[in-house]
């Protein structure tokens, strides 16, 4: 059965697996958008690797249950994920184990429709049914399925392989599963829920083709990130039979950061075991492959060499035949990258001037490099798309068909891997490497200096940050690392690194970016006032934050300038949970520019903090609005300190604010600390406040109202929530509000409700009354720190409060209930 092996690089050879044997269980993670991400897909790879792993995993089997805090019911699943990091795998494993009665037992029928068999049916009308059983004629009762009461699983693997366009606005609506018509109206139709809305869809796909499919056609997002580091380790184990190399090259990947990045895709990991378990073990001693290039030159030679004596029963290579088929393969992959297809056809092949019988029968290097799979017809693809990128660099190469200057200038980074290669092959060492297949292969040591200066000059010309990265990238293919040490002694020498009034150049920060990217320290923490707190330097270092968890930003001369930086990190695929932009001048118009961050549902912002940032109701009011669009990760908002006022809050309460903030509340990660100290939101804001903190949606746990202008009549609001059986307010903070006595015996009502949930209260108050039966008695300007710590008194109706020096009498002391109080 097909599903229980899995074929690792090789399609034909007999290199087959059985799936279990093999399998680790990838990282998925829900969460992420159908929106576009123009990064190259290492990069997306060079920043997950560093997201924070406190996201629950999801487990392969279970993509389609919701988490009880969800209790929604899942129709549609989209899994993302970048070329060759399992989604293809996964899917294989997903039907194993209900073939092998493991789990997902409630399904009756499951149905792999893989978007690269549906190319083939271009211009056919058919009906669903005629559909599937084009694609599983083996089956004969199609035609007599209840797919209505039976449960069904319709998996869409490889959305960014779909050569046809899905037009969801403009397709014809349709309902029977025998009427005919093209494929991708039926797709469209599938996937809306016009047919068979009773069954379950698992669409994958590469980041780039997610935003094909509308939102509201999705009830749950998934990600697969591929191997951890851990896994990585367990796959060469695994992979490996004599553990010896396996720890080598454990040892060799883990020394070298580009290489231990890609490792998280699991495709790249076989391409280096391959390369390496052959080096490793062979007596004579090679330069082991450092860098990207050199790796996939090794990758290219060693299958070659392998397939010529496969096939053609000869360890000698015919200098002009491989040449001719290297450049033959090559054009295919560059016309195609140029194209953004990574799956081709027999007419694909042609075009290109390649027998598609002799590609199959004859030549190793096809059949090595390629996997052939036989469905429907001839479906022809790269191992992985790095491949595709080295080939088609290596035809640029030898072909001196491309300006660097031109690929240099490209408005996205889809090209970022070939330039790192184009680039990387020039250097001495790799022709080397390929001089024994393409013997008129030549650069001399003066070009490749010149391509050095070259790249460093780009740089010192202040590119993008995300630029300037896959530009280090290049000069270390080129193995050129003086900017990287430059910038690594300079921070060598510098007291525990920080470089606050340093003057660096482009360059230099640039290299400084590269040096903390590829560190081999978790980036958790991201600190401003390290480095120089001004707006420029927060732009230099952008990726860098992206990559942090937390952003400390306090107190650094920070404007609405940074605020366009920071939105654009929020926005994208940024690993940001914490963000403190306290007393920096932001302003309503910086405020404004966050909100709009705020509202991407990339944004996995979980505590967001604006004391002192000069905010106005204006500012309130884009923050609601934000907020009232993806609300599902903010836990935390510190707004202390700013100009809300009562309008600020009368905003929040026309929108609903609290629940806005926190949507549904269907989940523990809805926002549960609110901060407004500092802003005078006198009696009518408490009152708004209130009404929203009774709400059952609202799951507020903690509320900041110090230094608020509260008076005896916000009490009697504040009371009503504490006896709320809806409220979930444990954790009150009311330090320096005239409450006045009157006020706090209202407080004291609402806690001795047996519905209170309040654990801790908190005041600290500077002119309180004086009783003569109290000590302290001259007590006119004392601090009075009362806490209380109120843990359900179960059996205790009535508490003592003690409010300043002023005790409520008439009431028991609970058992659990502890006081302290300090006067000065």
């Amino acid at each position: 059965m097909k599903f229980q092996k899995i074929n690792e690089g090789f399609f034909k050879q007999g290199h087959t697996t059985h799936l279990n044997e093999i399998y680790i269980e990838l990282y998925i993670t829900e969460g992420g958008s159908g929106e576009v991400n123009n990064e190259h897909e290492v990069r997306q790879i060079e920043i997950s690797r560093r997201q924070p792993t406190e996201e629950t995993p999801i487990q392969c089997n279970d993509i389609f249950k919701s988490s009880p805090e969800q209790d929604k019911v899942i129709r549609t699943v989209l899994t993302r994920g970048v070329a060759g990091i399992g989604k293809t795998v996964s899917v294989q494993k997903f039907i194993l184990d209900w073939i092998d009665g493991i789990a997902n037992q409630d399904i009756t029928f499951i149905f792999p429709l893989p978007f690269r068999e549906m190319n083939l049916m271009k211009g056919k009308k058919l009906s669903l049914i005629n559909l599937l059983q084009c694609i599983f004629p083996e089956i004969e009762i199609l035609t007599l399925i209840d797919y209505v009461k039976n449960k069904v699983i319709f998996i869409l693997d490889g959305l960014d392989e779909y050569r046809l366009p899905l037009d969801f606005q403009n397709n014809e609506s349709l309902f029977d599963v025998r009427e005919s018509t093209s494929v991708d109206v039926l797709l469209t139709n599938l996937i809306k829920g016009n047919l068979l809305p009773s069954a379950l869809l698992w669409i994958t796909t590469r980041p780039a083709a997610a935003n094909q499919i509308p939102s509201e056609c999705v009830d749950q997002v998934t990600e697969i990130r591929g191997f951890s580091d851990p896994q990585k380790d367990e796959y060469f184990r695994k992979r490996i039979s004599d553990q010896s190399i396996a720890e080598k090259i454990i040892t060799h990947i883990q020394s070298s950061r580009s290489l231990y990045i890609m490792c998280h895709i699991p495709v790249f990991c076989w391409i280096s075991a391959t390369v390496l378990e052959k080096m490793l073990g062979e007596t004579e001693s090679r330069e082991i492959p450092k860098t990207l290039t050199q790796l996939f030159t090794q990758f290219m030679v060693f299958q070659t060499k392998h397939g010529s004596q496969k096939y053609q029963g000869t360890c000698v290579i015919d200098p002009h035949q491989t040449r001719e088929s290297i450049l033959a393969l090559g054009k295919l992959a560059f016309q195609q990258l140029q194209k953004g297809n990574l799956i081709f056809y027999e007419e694909d092949i042609r075009e290109c001037g390649i027998n598609v019988r002799e590609m199959s029968v004859h030549s190793g290097m096809y059949t090595q490099i390629f996997r052939e799979e036989f469905e429907l017809d001839q479906v022809f693809t790269f191992v992985h798309l790095s491949i595709q990128e080295f080939f088609a660099a290596l035809y640029a190469f030898l072909s001196f068909i491309l300006n660097n200057e031109n690929i240099l200038k490209q408005k996205n980074g889809h090209l970022d891997l070939f330039l790192r290669f184009l680039l990387g092959l020039s250097l001495e060492t790799n022709q080397t490497l390929l001089r024994g297949l393409l013997p008129q292969t030549a650069t001399s040591s003066h070009r490749t200096n010149e391509i050095i200066k070259y790249i460093k000059r780009k740089i010192r010309e202040n590119p993008s940050p995300e630029k300037s990265i896959n530009l280090f990238h290049c000069l270390n293919e080129l193995n050129d690392h003086s900017l990287v040490q430059e910038v690594q002694t300079y921070l060598n020498t510098r007291v525990y690194g920080r470089l606050s009034g340093a003057k660096l150049s482009p360059a230099q920060w640039s290299a400084l970016v590269f040096v903390l990217l590829n560190s081999e320290e978790e980036l958790d923490e991201f600190n401003l006032r390290k480095y120089n707190k001004s707006d420029e330097c927060l732009l230099r270092l952008l990726p860098v934050v992206k990559a942090s968890r937390k952003a400390e930003l306090c107190e650094c001369n920070l404007t609405e300038e940074s605020c366009v930086t920071l939105a654009s990190a929020l926005s994208s695929n940024s690993n940001l949970r914490k963000l403190d932009l306290s007393k920096n001048n932001l302003k309503d118009s910086g405020v404004k520019l966050l909100s709009s961050s705020l509202k991407s549902p990339e944004c996995k912002l979980q505590i967001l903090r604006l004391e002192f940032c000069n905010i106005t109701e204006a500012g309130c009011w884009a923050l609601v609005k934000a907020l009232k669009s993806n609300p599902s990760n903010l836990r935390e908002l510190n707004l202390k300190y700013n100009k809300l006022g009562e309008e600020g809050i009368k905003k929040i309460h026309r929108f609903k604010c609290f629940t806005v903030f926190i949507n549904s509340l269907c989940n523990p990660l809805h926002l549960q600390e609110l901060d407004l100290g500092g802003n005078k939101l006198g009696h009518s804001g408490v009152k708004q406040l209130s009404h929203l903190l009774e709400d059952p949606q609202c799951k507020l746990e903690k509320l900041q109202l110090v230094n608020c202008d509260l008076t005896e009549e916000s009490c009697a609001a504040l009371a009503s929530v504490l006896g709320s059986e809806s409220s979930n307010l444990k954790h009150l903070i009311l330090s320096f509000n005239q409450l006045e006595d009157s006020g706090v015996k209202l407080l004291s009502a609402g806690l001795e409700n047996p519905h209170c949930k309040l654990e801790t209260l908190r005041w600290v108050h500077y002119f309180l009354t004086t009783d003569a039966n109290l000590p302290h008695r001259n007590a006119h300007k004392r601090v009075v720190f009362v806490e209380n710590i109120l843990t359900r008194l179960v059996h205790c109706v009535n508490t003592v409060i003690i409010w300043g020096l002023t005790i409520m009498v008439g009431a028991k002391l609970g058992p659990s209930l502890k006081i302290s109080y300090h006067v000065l």
